[in-house]
């Protein structure tokens, strides 16, 4: 699989530094891309944090999100393709200082 990483440009919301998406090049999954991915600013200013697709819901006018990729047996399994996002996005800032 491959991540492709789209900046913020806009600048909103605050923290928010890119969107990512998960392009599959090989297997069942070929040819598809799993949408939903953003890379932010840690809050305390210290790192990157990365949030995985969600469906949100309301409950009794409480809004709620759901995680659309979810592990199955390993909870730690999600850190995998969040190392992969944060990795990617480490390449486009180093392309980026290049660049400029």
């Amino acid at each position: 699989m491959v991540v492709k990483i789209m900046p913020n440009d806009k600048g909103t919301p605050t923290g928010k530094l890119a969107d990512a998406e998960v392009h599959f090049t090989e297997g069942d999954m070929e040819g598809l891309r799993l949408l939903g991915f953003a890379v932010w600013e840690r809050r305390n200013g210290v790192g990157r944090n990365v949030t995985f697709p969600a469906r949100t819901y309301s409950v009794n006018g409480e809004r709620r999100s759901f995680s659309l990729l979810r592990p199955v047996n390993d909870p730690n399994s999600q850190n995998k393709v969040r190392d992969l996002v944060l990795l990617a996005y480490s390449d486009y800032e180093a392309q980026a200082a290049v660049a400029s």
